[in-house]
């Protein structure tokens, strides 16, 4: 190679580099944010939980059939939701979904019936359509699949953020704001942490740009890199009308595999707080800063699994290890309910290997598919995935009435992490390596 060659590659591999990190911290943060206040929205049920029950004489199975109902209403939009991004852009169709999403979650101090609770839970699952698929699909504008698990994982590092900031400041709500103005400690909590949400909904239309093109922070030649970079990403893959790819079976098969990490996923996000309460810590602050333990470690637990998935290009591995290790957990978990330390031990390695699925899951879409296709099979596999988070509260809550335990419903999802390991298996070889 001449010193002319050396020193064109060199300038190029600095180029490429700096593009990259203008994106990153460009982006990452802002949408790290806005997934942090997403998640917290989505799952602060589980908080209000502990005191809603007993003041508005609800059962264990109305609360587990009313926070998975929201999955019922995010199953419909989804696809719809994804597709119209795909076409109107990321600015406005992201600043939408946050702005909506809000109002309808403050709304939910309303709720004093079961039918209020469950209509509100499916109006927020409408409301949210699109959002977590949406941002995804976002990245594959950006990101080639290379850098895809590390980005992702950046990205995801928003639920366990918001379940070690949430745990405690959900805690401190309910114990803070009891009473306050007339309103219960979880009307508080609905209220209090709709704001951020709604805040980031109204900064997207200002911050976001739609994508490498309308990126006025970047000069002409890295974004001539950026796109050169994602041209060449999308060769070979699925480009297809949205209808053949919801007829594809490798679609269906991902979408079958998210479920299991799925169950997983909201069994620990609606249960968590109770089970620790379960394992003989009463106070609700206590609880709320004990759930941060698990979430913690679930944040190293992501970055470094989703940094050795990219860095080896291998991806079944590390997603089987990742899922074990979930299912592992939770049946520990479960052997030492009434034990703390045991069992917080128990649910920070199920935590931390469910959470970690994640981010090398979801390189495998965008390494098979591109365009309308991606846009329609991203979608598609998180509606489906995500009927998980109305199969898994339901489930649990309907063996907790009938057996006045969460262990049986843990079984059950600690089976369906295996499985989904298992599954990872069939995996085509093709987008290990991309």
């Amino acid at each position: 190679m001449s010193a002319t060659t050396f020193s064109t590659t060199t300038d190029q591999d600095k180029l490429e580099s700096l593009a990259y990190s203008k994106v990153t911290w460009r982006l990452l943060p802002f949408l790290f944010f806005c997934y942090v206040a997403a998640y917290l929205d989505r799952v602060n049920v589980g908080f209000a939980k502990l005191q809603m029950l007993s003041d508005l004489k609800f059962s264990d199975t109305v609360y587990g059939l009313g926070a998975g109902i929201f999955f019922i209403g995010y199953f419909f939009f989804e696809v719809p939701s994804n597709v119209l991004m795909h076409r109107f852009g990321a600015r406005i169709w992201i600043s939408r979904i946050m702005i909506t999403w809000a109002v309808i979650s403050a709304a939910t101090l309303y709720v004093s019936t079961p039918t209020a609770f469950y209509a509100l839970r499916f109006l927020l699952g409408i409301a949210e359509a699109g959002f977590f698929p949406g941002i995804v699909l976002y990245l594959t504008y950006w990101y080639p699949a290379a850098r895809r698990s590390r980005v992702n994982a950046l990205f995801m590092m928003g639920i366990p953020v918001a379940g070690v900031v949430g745990g405690p400041l959900s805690g401190w709500i309910m114990q803070a704001f009891n009473g306050v103005h007339g309103l219960a400690n979880w009307q508080w909590l609905y209220v209090l942490e709709a704001g951020p949400s709604l805040i980031l909904g109204v900064l997207t239309l200002i911050y976001l740009p739609n994508g490498i093109r309308a990126a006025k922070w970047l000069t002409e030649p890295e974004k001539r890199l950026l796109e050169e970079k994602i041209a060449q990403d999308g060769a070979g893959k699925l480009h297809a009308k949205v209808g053949n790819v919801l007829s594809n079976g490798r679609v269906w098969f991902m979408a079958a595999i998210y479920f299991c990490c799925m169950m997983g996923l909201y069994g620990v996000s609606f249960y968590l707080p109770t089970l620790i309460k379960a394992a003989g810590v009463k106070n609700t602050f206590d609880v709320g800063m004990l759930t941060a333990i698990p979430y913690g470690c679930a944040i190293v637990a992501m970055l470094l699994i989703a940094r050795s998935a990219d860095r080896l290009r291998e991806r079944r591995w590390h997603f089987a290890a990742a899922g074990l290790m979930a299912s592992i957990g939770l049946l520990l978990a479960t052997v030492f309910g009434s034990n703390v330390g045991l069992a917080l031990i128990a649910l920070s390695l199920g935590t931390a290997g469910v959470l970690s699925t994640m981010p090398v899951f979801w390189a495998w879409p965008g390494a098979m598919l591109g365009g309308n296709a991606a846009a329609a099979g991203i979608g598609l596999i998180n509606s489906l995935g995500n009927l998980a988070g109305f199969v898994s509260p339901t489930i649990v809550g309907w063996m907790q009435n009938a057996t006045h335990s969460t262990n049986a419903g843990m079984y059950v999802i600690a089976a369906a992490l295996f499985i989904g390991a298992c599954l990872a298996f069939l995996q085509p070889r093709e987008v290990q390596t991309r």
